[in-house]
Formats: C-alpha cells, sequence, structure tokens
C-alpha cells in the first residue's frame, strides 16, 4: 500500500523512532535521578553527622536571656516511692562545659569537684552530650560500669544484675563508654536531642548499685547541655532496690549486656 495516498497516517518507521527516543530520555532522566540521590547522600549525610557533633561539643545553640542564666547542677529531689520500692531522686546536672567534666557522686546524689579523676569520689562523669563512668581505661581503680536493661519502665526494675558490667574503653581521643556512647536520638530536621527510654543499671566506683533513666538533654531555660536523670541509689551494697533488701542479695545470672540502637 502506498503511504503517500494517506497524508494523514504516520510511517510505521517513524512511530519506532519516536518511541525509541522517548524510552532513552526516559532512562537518562531515571539516570539522572538516581545520580542525584547518590550525590545528596554522599555529602548530605556525612555533613549531617559533623553538625550533630559540632551541636554536642559546642555552646549552647539557644543563650540565655539576660539574668535567665541556667541553673547549675540542681540538687537531688526525692519523688514517691513506688510500692516497696526505695524512692528515686531526680536531678539536673549543668554539663554545658566544653571542656569540663561534670563529676557526679550518687552516694552523695549531687555534683561534686574533684581535684584526682582516679579517685573513687564520683561514679558518673557529663560533658555535654557525653558521659563516662569511673572505671576501666577511665580509672583503673574504680568499679563503675553499666549495663542497658531490657526494661523501659523505671519503676519495673527492682533488682539489677551483680556482674557483667562494661567499663570504659579507649578510642583515638578519648576514653567512652559503649553503652552511653549513644544514650539519646537526634533529629536531624530539628537539631533536638531526646534520650532513649532505656534504663541502665549501674555499678559505682566502690561497688554500690543504682539504676539510672536520662529525660532531658535541656536547661529550664531551653539552653542545651542540662542533663535530667531520675536514678535509685542503693547505699548498702545490694543490688536490689527493695525497701528491707539487706547486703547483697543472691541474684539470677546477669543477663549479657545488650547494646541496641547505638
Amino acid at each position: 500500500m502506498n503511504d503517500d495516498l494517506y497524508p494523514g497516517k504516520e510511517p510505521e518507521g517513524g512511530i519506532i523512532a519516536f518511541e525509541k527516543k522517548k524510552k532513552l530520555w526516559r532512562n537518562i532522566f531515571l539516570l539522572n535521578l538516581c545520580v542525584s540521590v547518590l550525590l545528596v547522600g554522599f555529602f548530605w549525610v556525612p555533613l549531617k553527622f559533623v553538625q550533630m557533633e559540632d551541636f554536642l561539643d559546642s555552646p549552647s545553640v539557644n543563650l540565655p536571656q539576660i539574668g535567665q542564666a541556667p541553673k547549675s547542677n540542681i540538687a537531688a529531689v526525692p519523688m514517691p516511692s513506688a510500692g516497696n520500692l526505695l524512692a528515686a531522686q531526680i536531678v539536673m546536672i549543668n554539663a554545658s562545659s566544653e571542656k569540663d567534666w561534670a563529676y557526679f557522686d550518687f552516694s552523695r546524689g549531687a555534683v561534686v569537684k574533684i581535684h584526682d579523676p582516679s579517685s573513687l569520689e564520683w561514679d558518673l562523669a557529663f560533658r555535654r552530650g557525653k558521659v563516662i563512668s569511673n572505671g576501666g581505661a577511665t580509672n583503673k581503680f574504680g568499679k563503675a560500669g553499666l549495663i542497658q536493661m531490657k526494661e523501659s519502665r523505671f519503676d519495673s526494675v527492682a533488682q539489677v544484675p551483680s556482674e557483667n558490667y562494661i567499663q570504659d574503653t579507649n578510642t583515638r581521643t578519648e576514653t567512652e563508654n559503649p553503652v552511653l556512647v549513644k544514650w539519646y536520638k537526634y533529629n536531624y530536621l530539628t537539631h533536638k536531642l531526646t534520650p532513649k527510654k532505656y534504663v541502665y543499671a549501674l555499678r559505682t566506683a566502690d561497688s554500690k548499685f543504682a539504676k539510672v533513666q536520662f529525660k532531658s538533654f535541656y536547661c529550664e531555660n531551653k539552653e542545651t547541655g542540662c542533663i535530667k536523670m531520675v536514678y535509685v541509689y542503693q547505699h548498702n551494697g545490694s543490688n536490689s532496690f527493695q525497701k528491707n533488701a539487706i547486703g547483697l542479695v543472691s541474684s539470677s545470672p546477669a543477663p549479657t549486656p545488650q547494646l541496641q540502637d547505638l
């Protein structure tokens, strides 16, 4: 059949060529899209990690107004006890300094001034978003260590393990406790830090026991660097938080420490 007799009909070869060009342009578009996404991910994700580290290590991003300096190291405040459990304490620690550690002693329920970090007069130390314990690589004389418990409800932990506590280890720059490296969640969009709802079993520097849960990273005036935590400290050496606990109770086999979502 002569196509010249039907001027409105496009030759078959032209249709095939058009479809090939259409498919080629679609593939080029998809390729460019994939390359763009990879480039964004390659440069954007590391940048966000750097921003997070700068955020945690830098001075407060929300500077206080005149006359509104953050309260430093509010003393532990008792909370109502649950049943036969020891009463919990809640405390806010000013850890906003970039270079100085805030040393906390559970036996005194307060931040203490430490001239010799190798002493046993402190249990946890705070500096911005970093938390270390008085044991292991940080201090060979200290017995402090931590275990991340499976429970997320603070009152549900009536007893903690007596052994298998994880102590501080060395990194390329300084020491850290692997259990507390990522005790928070970080929102890359809002740059807000939110504590994870974990309960931590703590063995103190002198082998007493406590349980800890972090609540906030913000001071009362919304400045960053104040760590609020709730804790129960057992002063008599027992790993039970029952009011009538005496001495070190016989504990069930300590669970294998788990580091989740780190």
